[in-house]
């Protein structure tokens, strides 16, 4: 992964806490929304997987592989997001701060 000078990657957008709460329940749910969606509308154009490739109905098989994938890339950008003072989950980010157990 690539890092700033401070040892942030790069690909990641601090925002303020409210912001983040705001954008991870939201994209999150979209995502689902439409991942299962796209699967219902998968199995529509498919009739379940029970009819032949010919009677398959291709634009509603190709709009439910679109939405499965709107709604990975949306839960995948939404990954970039952290709030201040949230670390990246590296081993180096443990080691630097001391416990505060007791």
């Amino acid at each position: 992964m690539a890092n700033d000078d401070d040892g942030t990657d790069v690909r990641s957008v601090v925002v303020p806490t409210r912001v983040y709460k705001t954008v991870t329940v939201f994209s999150t749910l979209f995502a689902v929304v439409t991942v299962v969606g796209g699967f219902v509308v998968l199995d529509v154009a498919t009739k379940r997987a029970s009819v032949a490739l010919s009677e398959v109905d291709p634009l509603a098989a190709l709009a439910g592989v679109a939405l499965i994938a709107t709604g990975a890339v949306t839960y995948a950008f939404s990954t970039r997001f952290q709030a201040a003072g949230m670390g990246n989950g590296n081993a180096k980010d443990d080691t630097d701060e001391r416990s505060h157990d007791g």
